[in-house]
């Protein structure tokens, strides 16, 4: 597989990276060296990653190959779906309004954690205030 010609497409997510290379093939989908079935155990990760394909009706055209680092489940979900969606784009140009109508799957979600402040017990919990 990874000798033949693929298209590539990278996708962030909160503090998750990954990195998808998409292959004519059957539909399979690994990540990390695992199937797609052993890392995400929720059907809710798994349709959000496959939301690209199923949007254009591309399901079993295309197999899958990603690395993801950093964040955990949700971040990568959320990453895959959009590295996928990127090369999709990649691939064939013309389906970019297709996947850019609705819920836009090609603009980077810039939500991240808000680093916690000093003086503070989070981000913005402030101790609790006693008056005498």
């Amino acid at each position: 597989m990874a000798d033949q010609q693929y298209y590539y497409g990278t996708g962030r997510r909160k503090t998750a990276v990954a990195r998808v290379r998409l292959y004519p093939g059957n539909g399979a989908v690994v990540v990390n060296g695992k199937p797609l079935e052993e890392v995400f155990s929720r059907d809710l990760h798994r349709a959000e990653i496959l939301s690209p394909l199923t949007r254009l009706g591309r399901e079993g055209r295309f197999s899958a190959q990603v690395k993801c680092a950093g964040g955990g489940i949700s971040g990568w979900s959320g990453a895959i779906q959009m590295g996928i969606a990127r090369a999709l784009v990649a691939s064939d140009p013309a389906v970019k309004p297709m996947l850019k109508r609705g819920e836009n799957l090609l603009t980077r979600d810039s939500r991240m954690k808000e680093r916690k402040k000093a003086g503070l017990k989070r981000a913005r919990k402030a101790p609790q205030f006693t008056k005498r």
